[in-house]
């Protein structure tokens, strides 16, 4: 048996004045031929159960490319291109090949084509008419009817945090894998609501999401029903196929999908006011974080949250909280690679005036940089590099570049030069700080943080400030979408 192993996963906010590049690639994760398997065996992602399935039937494998990208704007061609044509090519030069597995996001949009993964999928059909593949995705993929009908098997994580990437990658591979032995024909059936549900509704320790992922089970549960997904969708995306959709894999019976496709759509559909995001002034809820006695006390900077594509350098938060005079807070992080070289050059124990964050102008929602004057304490410095220890990319070894650690204003905040959500507590422990002992753990982060930071937390307050992730859809313009969409459109309606 012959195997083609590929990753490329990158979610794309459509809203983001962050470019994606090849560079950006690499700077979280480009790894190529051999290198594929030493980056990610034993890690948890969908790659490495596919890489131990392959070689549990030992298959011989050709790993041509894995890269991820931290979110961000389009994808650039070139980008694209390139990744799109070292899975292309190898399919076309190194097989032939009895399946494929790859590792996909679902919300990847680039310039040459919004439907990015889809695109993909279709090149390979067109290249091996009659190859087997088999797909995992990310619970925020806007998947389309295109990306179902170039694929064999597909499934996504069930958790957000997610942490069972892995999981979700072992259960495709064992579908795939009795369809090639002739045990399973599966077949799928495909879904979307007009429903654009909010990243912040999404946590699956929360209702409804929760009780959501519970029924994907259930339905898994069921005679003839190999793998069922609902993608809670990505919604800072401006494309013609947006938002909430379910996928459910039978066994050789279209209707027993389409029944249990139905039923999941149903219960999204009348629980469609528990996606969406209710609102709460900035002023009143930091106000209100200050009153609580327990901590560490979590504050979520969730409208800059790198995890969704935010500049990680709007201050309107930070600066809220000094105006109140929040203290023992640590802020995760800010990104300046402009004041993490002056700290550098000044030296650990310098006291110095920076003009912090700001340098991003976001023109999609109509805010200018401001950067934060404040005049500080050099505490720590770093190169930046760590590994993962937390259940979410566990074993996973990342870099914020160089890195520094500023003390002002009863703040020690994190500013690095690459961009991270602070998902794991690295982010602090690397560079000295224990989150434990903090009275306040500022993470620009949404529900990702819950996975390393969950131990620490006894309160959790969010806050509402500016940046190209915000959860108000007033600010953001909907104009590619090929249909109403709930709530920006109320009136929307399902079946249509």
């Amino acid at each position: 048996m012959r195997l083609l192993l590929a990753m490329m996963k990158h979610e794309t906010n459509t809203f983001s004045p962050v470019v994606t590049d090849l560079k950006r690639f690499r700077a979280w994760g480009l790894h190529e031929d051999a290198a594929v398997v030493t980056a990610y065996r034993g890690t948890n992602h969908p790659l490495a159960a596919f890489i131990d399935s392959a070689e549990a039937a030992h298959a011989d494998i050709v790993t041509p490319v894995a890269a991820e990208a931290m979110p961000s704007g389009l994808v650039q061609k070139e980008a694209y291109d390139y990744l799109c044509g070292r899975i292309l090519s190898a399919l076309r030069d190194q097989g032939p090949f009895d399946g494929a597995m790859l590792d996909l996001h679902g919300a990847m949009v680039a310039e040459p084509d919004w439907d990015a993964e889809g695109g993909l999928l279709e090149a390979m059909r067109q290249i091996a008419p009659d190859l087997p593949i088999a797909v995992t995705f990310d619970m925020h993929g806007n998947i389309t009817e295109r990306v179902v009908r170039n694929c064999t098997v597909l499934n996504c994580y069930k958790s957000y945090p997610h942490t069972d990437m892995y999981v979700t990658g072992k259960a495709c591979a064992d579908v795939f894998m009795r369809a090639l032995r002739g045990e399973v024909k599966p077949v799928m059936s495909y879904g979307a609501l007009p429903l654009l549900a909010q990243t912040l509704r999404m946590g699956t320790a929360d209702f409804p999401m929760r009780e959501m992922q519970q029924r994907t089970r259930d339905e898994e549960n069921r005679p003839d029903i190999l793998l069922a997904s609902v993608f809670g969708g990505f919604p800072m995306a401006d494309i013609p196929q947006v938002g909430l959709s379910a996928i459910v894999v039978a066994d050789a019976h279209q209707a027993n999908a389409e029944a249990a496709r139905d039923r999941l759509l149903d219960f999204a559909w009348q629980h469609r006011a528990d996606f969406i995001y209710q609102h709460e002034p900035l002023a009143q809820a930091v106000a209100r974080a200050k009153t609580i006695t327990e901590q560490p006390i979590v504050l979520l900077d969730h409208a800059d949250n790198v995890g969704s594509g935010g500049t990680s350098d709007s201050m309107v938060v930070i600066r809220e909280v000094i105006a109140q005079g929040l203290t023992d807070v640590a802020v995760g992080a800010v990104w300046d690679p402009e004041a993490v070289q002056l700290m550098m050059k000044a030296g650990v124990g310098a006291t110095l005036t920076l003009d912090l964050g700001g340098k991003s102008d976001m023109p999609s929602i109509g805010a200018k940089g401001e950067p934060l004057r404040l005049t500080g304490r050099v505490r720590r410095l770093s190169d930046g590099e760590w590994t993962v220890r937390g259940p979410m990319y566990t074993g996973t070894h990342v870099t914020t570049g160089p890195t520094a650690v500023f003390e002002s204003e009863g703040l020690s905040i994190v500013v690095t030069s690459l961009h991270h959500e602070p998902w794991d507590a690295g982010i602090f422990t690397s560079v000295g700080i224990d989150p434990a002992h903090c009275r306040y753990l500022l993470l620009k982060s949404r529900i990702h943080y819950r996975a390393g930071f969950s131990p620490y937390e006894k309160a959790r307050v969010t806050l509402d400030g500016v940046g190209v992730t915000t959860s108000d859809n007033s600010l953001l313009s909907y104009r590619s979408s090929n249909r109403p969409l709930y709530p920006v459109h109320p009136e929307a309606k399902w079946p249509d």
